[in-house]
């Protein structure tokens, strides 16, 4: 089972990728599971998203303690709960312009980074960094399928589908693994 944990503030689009993900994975043929939680306020406040994938029925209720994945939308929020579990096999990848090695000293896991901020605004979507951010994570994954995402994306955001689109697959090809 995969399970993805994934942190953001109100108004960066982490409840939006979460559902994003969760119908990618879907449609690939995958058991899926999702909620979130949200703060007391719209914008700024922490909102949580957790998201497992597996190839049969999925039967926990519960929060994810463990998670393989952790998706961080702000890097002011890793000091938070946010990296409870992980294990020096958990991926984080966090919404940042540094190098994965500037985040070391937070944990003993797998990082990667991606100035999702900066392909947001460069493909005009403003502070919603969720479809670069999904894009990067199924690049990192080689899962979900960049077909089957894009199309999830597009259905998602018709308003700003090619925009939106854009902003998947340039975070799928710009994003820093460590090492």
């Amino acid at each position: 089972m995969l399970s993805i944990r994934i942190q953001g503030r109100g108004g960066q689009g982490a409840q939006t990728a979460g559902e994003i993900l969760a119908a990618a994975f879907f449609h690939e043929g995958g058991y899926v599971q999702a909620y979130s939680t949200y703060g007391g306020a719209r914008r700024g406040t922490p909102v949580s998203t957790f998201i497992r994938v597996d190839d049969k029925p999925i039967r926990l209720r519960c929060d994810i303690e463990y998670p393989d994945v952790v998706l961080c939308f702000d890097p002011s929020l890793l000091g938070s709960a946010l990296l409870r579990g992980a294990t020096a096999d958990t991926l984080v990848l966090i919404n940042s312009s540094r190098l994965p090695s500037a985040f070391k000293g937070a944990g003993d896991f797998r990082v990667a980074t991606l100035d999702a901020l900066s392909v947001a605004r460069s493909n005009q979507l403003g502070r919603i960094v969720n479809t670069a951010l999904v894009g990067a994570l199924a690049g990192l994954l080689a899962r979900p399928g960049m077909d089957v995402l894009s199309r999830v994306v597009a259905e998602r955001n018709p308003d700003r589908a090619e925009q939106n689109v854009k902003a998947c697959r340039d975070g799928c090809r710009l994003v820093i693994r460590e090492g």
